[in-house]
């Protein structure tokens, strides 16, 4: 074998290729090759890796709202479906069952604690009528009554604290024209039940003693 350097000059490229072609050829092959299997192969298999991580992330934070969105939706479940038991308990034990029942809660318990009070029930009227998009009727009644200042007041007191379901819609007071004369009270106050049909509005009217 040739000496490829020599002390006086470089060697030519063409020289080296041509003393060395048997061992540079099998290794351009392999060069040749790997740069055949580094874009047929490996790119597109870390292109294929890494768009599956980045589906597997989507998908994984999809899951994650997912789980939130159905534990939102169990709690909004429980929570309409507590409501419902709630309104089915206050229809049943709270409000008067009907009619009847309401018309006893205005009339005769009033009646009631106005004698207890020492207050005079002059009168009243109620009103029968219908609530819009509701399965409740409300019984509505004007009361006329007289008396001491602190009996009218502890009449009202015991009104708002009855475990009957009664609302004081409005009251107006006025003063007699006579010297120590009585208070005269008008109350406006409902009730409310539920009924499988709403009735028409009915006016009536009771003188009580």
């Amino acid at each position: 074998m040739k000496a490829l350097y020599s002390v006086t000059g470089r060697v030519p490229l063409g020289r080296v290729i041509r003393e060395y072609r048997a061992v540079l050829l099998p290794l351009g092959v392999v060069l040749a090759a790997n740069i055949i299997a580094l874009v047929a192969l490996v790119l597109p298999l870390s292109a294929r890796v890494a768009s599956n991580e980045q589906r597997a992330e989507t998908a994984e934070r999809q899951r994650a709202q997912a789980d939130i969105e159905f534990k939102r939706a169990e709690t909004l479940r429980h929570a309409q479906a507590q409501a419902t038991v709630d309104l089915e308990t206050f229809y049943a034990q709270v409000l008067p069952s009907n009619v009847t029942a309401a018309r006893r809660i205005l009339q005769l318990r009033l009646q009631q604690i106005a004698r207890e009070h020492g207050v005079s029930y002059q009168g009243s009227g109620t009103t029968e009528e219908s609530i819009r998009d509701s399965s409740l009727l409300r019984l509505g009644m004007a009361l006329r009554l007289s008396g001491e200042y602190d009996d009218i007041r502890a009449f009202i007191y015991e009104l708002e604290t009855s475990p009957d379901f009664i609302v004081i819609d409005n009251v107006r007071l006025a003063q007699g024209t006579e010297v120590n004369a009585p208070l005269a009270v008008a109350l406006q106050v409902s009730t409310y039940y539920r009924a499988p049909t709403a009735p028409a509005v009915v006016q009536t009217g009771t003188d009580g003693r």
